[in-house]
């Protein structure tokens, strides 16, 4: 049961810690405060559920392995994975790209990115190192009613929270299926007046997210048809410069190459009668006079 505790309040003291993080690169990014995360109260768990996940899997490992760079490889994969999912998840249930790094290096499906992941894994390394010893420290001092209290309350806190964002996405859901809009933008206009209109909790919200991308069924179809009518366009316009670059003379000599390969191949001179022989003297007249002549003259 202790164990749990300390999971528990790991769990929060790692989940408010990457919220002070999320808002102040927003703060600099944006030069204002954003209550970041899904979650009302100063909590992204996140953030909580990849530090727990880390510590549980590293020590199930020490017996076998307590390398920093085994902690960092777990890191990357555990933090990478738990990031991914997420944004897949959220895009799925609720029709929104909340973050996306597809304009970064090394990204995958624009929702992790190799820049993340590595610091991911460089965080895992101080956690375990570093944090985690400190805050054991601090844990063990609390008597272990005083922690099993703390959890419950924060637990109880956290479930009302949670019921709070559930409904708000609901609504985001819903505002997201009735658009009749044909672009992104107009459906973030819609969205953001629906939660304007309500509480104040629907409001911080919308400001959590100002770079999310809405997208509905419609809008879907419409970039693939985009698309594709870009690719065609492309093809057309890549056949046009070939056509328009290749040289007329380029053209006949491949022909004329053919040509002779294929005389070659159908000529005997012991069955050939006298015909045959004179037309194949002449086109190699011919040819002659052909590759004896200048190249301008030869190019359109």
């Amino acid at each position: 049961m202790e164990y749990l505790i300390r999971l528990v309040l790991l769990f929060f003291a790692y989940s408010f810690a990457g919220w002070c993080i999320e808002v102040i690169l927003k703060f600099i990014q944006y030069h204002r405060f954003i209550n970041r995360g899904f979650f009302t109260g100063p909590i992204c768990p996140i953030y909580g559920s990849g530090a727990v996940l880390i510590t549980i899997t590293v020590e199930i490992l020490t017996p076998y392995e307590s390398a920093y760079g085994t902690t960092f490889l777990i890191s990357f994969l555990l933090c990478g994975l738990i990031e991914y999912f997420t944004s897949w998840f959220m895009e799925k249930r609720f029709h929104a790209r909340w973050w996306d790094y597809s304009t970064k290096p090394m990204n995958l499906h624009g929702r992790v990115w190799i820049g993340n992941l590595i610091l991911f894994g460089i965080g895992g390394v101080a956690i375990i190192h570093l944090i985690n010893p400190f805050l054991y420290s601090i844990i063990s001092k609390i008597p272990i009613t005083a922690k099993g209290i703390l959890s419950i309350v924060l637990l109880g806190i956290f479930a009302v929270d949670y019921i709070m964002t559930h409904f708000i996405l609901k609504l985001v859901r819903i505002g997201v299926e009735k658009s009749e809009a044909d672009n992104t933008e107009e459906i973030n206009r819609e969205i953001r007046l629906l939660l304007s209109d309500r509480s104040v909790f629907h409001r911080r919200f919308a400001e959590a997210y100002p770079e999310v991308i809405y997208t509905t069924n419609r809008i879907n179809a419409r970039i693939a048809a985009v698309k594709a009518e870009a690719e065609r366009l492309r093809q057309e316009a890549e056949k046009k410069v070939i056509d328009t670059l290749e040289p007329s003379g380029m053209i006949k000599n491949t022909i004329i190459s053919k040509q002779s390969e294929l005389i070659s191949r159908c000529y005997d001179e012991k069955t050939a009668d006298n015909d045959m022989i004179q037309l194949k003297a002449e086109i190699e007249a011919e040819k002659e006079r052909l590759s004896s002549r200048p190249l301008s003259k030869m190019i359109p």
